[in-house]
């Protein structure tokens, strides 16, 4: 490496690449040298004409460390950049989130959430500034606004613990992940369950069973095929489900991983079930068994549409098409099952949702000590 001295700062010329290397001594008296080499000796001169301008006119500073750039680089993160690849590269028990939740989240990012953080810095991101939002924020639909809180306040503990872009999550507002249900769903009747059923299209009818009597997910039920059901075992097994994402569909795990999962059809709902196989079903193993006029996954609204009529009809206008499941789930506690059975035949990794299940079915207790009076009151004398 060459140089040559001059009045302010020194230029090298680098071997064997040519390039040239600007260095000064500033008024600090330590050594400070340009980010880059400089292709032509003219830029390096440019560089150090800059650097002396600001000394002659008191607006120089010593640069940055590479401490302090790291610091800049951190404070300068949008939220709307972080929590993009934070949805992307988010894992839970060291496996990416499911298409499900993932699609979840990015919903309640782009409702809720980005519309007041995106071009905020994370490190700006005050504590005020969360109470302000979360005052206003889905303020009528409390279990709406709990999900929203409960994923901008994991997406900043995500910053404070694992990345260092702050010290204090500013997310501090005490049970605000957490909603009590506003809808308490009544399961169906016998009645109203044949109802729905009777009500529905042919091609449909057996949806509606295998949501109640299965208690099988809409995004289950959208991606069975053929193949998923064992008619000498009497057992459906649900390994996927599928889910909408940015206007199509992906298909992917269940949505815990209890969701994989062998669930025992009733003995009275086999004819339907061998029915519908025979015709609405094509052969082709993989064919599934609640297609679209298209041969993919069926829209929600498609289902809707017959699902709204129907549950006019049944005297049910309340009914959600999830609460079918919930009828189900209801209807296998009635029978005894213990909790580990319910959450077994649910999907459920966890105890909570099952034991409304059973807390639900407790509520026969009534109708059972009525039953038993009505057994003394009509005996004979």
């Amino acid at each position: 490496m060459s140089q040559g001295r001059r009045g302010f700062g020194r230029i090298r010329k680098c071997q064997p690449s040519g390039r040239y290397q600007a260095s000064y001594v500033g008024p600090d008296e330590k050594l400070h040298r340009a980010a880059t080499t400089f292709a032509a000796k003219v830029d390096a001169e440019g560089w150090l004409h800059e650097r002396r301008r600001e000394i002659d006119r008191e607006l120089w500073s010593p640069p940055a460390t590479g401490e302090q750039k790291k610091a800049k680089r951190k404070a300068d993160v949008k939220f709307g950049d972080y929590a993009d690849k934070w949805v992307e590269t988010r894992t839970v028990k060291g496996k990416p989130l499911r298409p499900r939740t993932q699609a979840h989240y990015r919903s309640l990012l782009k409702q809720h959430i980005l519309p007041t953080f995106e071009n905020k810095a994370v490190a700006r991101i005050t504590r005020e500034s969360v109470d302000r939002w979360y005052s206003k924020t889905a303020a009528g639909t409390p279990t709406l606004r709990a999900h929203a809180y409960s994923l901008l306040r994991t997406i900043l503990e995500s910053a404070r613990t694992r990345d260092k872009l702050i010290d204090v999550n500013p997310c501090a507002i005490e049970g605000a992940g957490s909603s009590d249900r506003v809808v308490k769903p009544k399961p169906a009747t016998y009645d109203q369950l044949d109802t729905l059923v009777n009500e529905m299209p042919a091609q449909l009818q057996l949806m509606v069973l295998l949501a109640a009597w299965c208690a099988m997910r809409f995004g289950e039920l959208v991606e069975l095929r053929r193949k998923d059901i064992d008619l000498e075992e009497a057992i459906v097994r649900i390994e996927r489900a599928a889910v909408r994402v940015d206007g199509g569909w992906k298909v992917g795990d269940p949505k815990s991983e209890a969701g994989k999962r062998d669930v025992a059809i009733p003995p009275h709902i086999l004819p339907a079930v061998e029915h519908h196989l025979a015709k609405h079903t094509l052969a082709e193993k993989n064919a599934l068994l609640f297609p679209a006029r298209s041969g993919e996954h069926m829209q929600p609204s498609t289902l809707y549409r017959h699902f709204y009529k129907a549950r006019t009809v049944a005297n049910r206008p309340d009914l959600r098409w999830h609460d079918l499941r919930h009828s189900g789930a209801v209807l296998a506690a009635q029978t005894g099952a213990t909790l580990a059975e319910l959450m077994a035949r649910l999907g459920h990794s966890t105890h909570q949702a099952a034991m409304r299940y059973q807390h639900a079915a407790q509520g026969r207790d009534k109708l059972i000590a009525a039953k038993m009076s009505k057994m003394v009151t009509d005996t004979p004398e």
